[in-house]
């Protein structure tokens, strides 16, 4: 299931920003034994002209309402890089 869910992390935050740079990264290895059994955790690296000028915040908000019903769905916890 987290390379289909990477799949569809990748084609959402494409589809939303056009980014120059974006890397997904599951990271269930690192989380085994915690909340969520391990899976679900991913890393997003993403740099877009879309935050240009967008606050941290904000960046991060964008990235999250792009993939608003895969959280809790399939995605336990994210970690964003947003530039």
């Amino acid at each position: 299931m987290s390379e289909a869910m990477v799949a569809q992390i990748r084609a959402r935050l494409s589809a939303a920003f056009s980014p120059s740079e974006l890397d997904v990264l599951d990271e269930g290895h690192k989380h085994a034994g915690h909340a969520g059994e391990g899976k679900g955790h991913f890393h997003v690296r993403i740099a877009s002209p879309a935050f240009a000028g967008v606050p941290l915040i904000k960046r991060h908000r964008m990235v999250y309402a792009a993939l608003d019903d895969l959280m809790g769905n399939g995605i336990h916890a994210l970690s964003i890089e947003a530039k």
